[in-house]
């Protein structure tokens, strides 16, 4: 049992120092260094807002798209299904608004609300 340990400690190959190259005798490959190293670039608050603000900017399209259909929803419901459609404009100018279409949103929502207020309490009395 003995002759078949030392054999064994004999026939393995022993990892290298620190310092010293590895080689890969079978492919004759020498890697550059032994130690693995990580490279990592820093990342700064300057560096994070300008990031956040190219990717604020790619979006506009979308961000308007809620505003207008919001618009559009809640002047169709001046002439029907004021409280449906109403209701719909509304939200979809609270997600304009999310979105940084403050304008949009703002009519959106405020048509909406007009659309539902004449509907509920003025044309029941017409």
């Amino acid at each position: 049992m003995d002759e078949f340990q030392d054999y064994k400690n004999n026939q393995m190959e022993k990892p290298p120092e620190h310092g010293d190259q590895a080689t890969n005798d079978a492919l004759d490959i020498q890697p550059d260094s032994t130690r693995d190293e990580e490279f990592a670039a820093e990342l700064t608050a300057e560096d994070y807002n300008t990031i956040a603000d190219q990717d604020e900017d790619t979006g506009t399209e979308t961000n308007t798209m809620y505003g207008w259909i919001g618009v559009v929803l809640s002047v169709i419901s001046f002439f029907m299904w004021p409280v449906i459609l109403g209701a719909a404009g509304i939200i979809f100018g609270l997600i304009s608004r999310g979105r940084n279409a403050d304008t949009l949103g703002n009519i959106a929502i405020g048509a909406g609300a007009v659309s539902i207020l004449i509907s509920l309490f003025i044309l029941p009395f017409v």
